[in-house]
């Protein structure tokens, strides 16, 4: 059974920094392509960032220079962390693995999600 666990929101003044966590269970995690999606309220879930097995990394432009993707593949662990964070960041953020290598920021292409962990960014 897969689990991917998110940890790591809270709330956070504008400008501040937050790290999210993802602990992956239950999948050859080192195989997957793991990304991190975000949904605010009434709104569709939208992709931040992806990084593949080989580390190669691909952002939205609305985080680029601000965000940054990492794993660890001994934890089974994917990371976001989160700088100079605008309200506009605010959201439910959702950590998503990928069993295909092919670059898709489609949430339905994504094979396993987690139940996501809330971002509150205030002004």
């Amino acid at each position: 059974q897969v689990q991917l666990v998110e940890s790591g929101g809270g709330l956070v003044q504008a400008g501040g920094s937050l790290r999210l966590s993802c602990a992956a269970s239950g999948l050859a995690f080192s195989s997957y392509a793991m990304a991190w999606f975000r949904q605010a309220p009434g709104k569709e879930r939208d992709f931040v960032a992806r990084i593949t097995w080989s580390h190669a990394t691909d952002y939205a432009d609305s985080v680029k220079g601000r965000f940054t993707i990492s794993r660890d593949n001994a934890k089974n662990a994917v990371y976001l962390q989160m700088n100079s964070l605008k309200p506009e960041d605010t959201a439910v953020y959702f950590c998503a693995a990928k069993g295909s290598s092919v670059f898709s920021t489609t949430p339905r292409n994504y094979d396993f999600w987690g139940q996501g962990t809330q971002v509150t960014v205030s002004s």
